[in-house]
């Protein structure tokens, strides 16, 4: 599963751009993944899903 590139901020609603680069493997389930808003300024770490069956 690839992460979105853009989600919005949970406090003001701005675009939050991903900042994390897939490692050699590619992205992993429960990988964390770091955004960075372009308003406010916050940070949001989140884990990539688990897959489903």
């Amino acid at each position: 599963m690839e992460p979105e590139a853009v989600i919005d901020c949970i406090d003001c609603g701005g675009r939050a751009h991903l900042l994390s680069k897939p490692d050699d493997l590619g992205w992993a389930p429960g990988q964390v993944v770091v955004y960075r808003c372009e308003d406010c300024l916050d940070r949001w770490d989140l884990l990539l899903p688990e897959l489903e069956d």
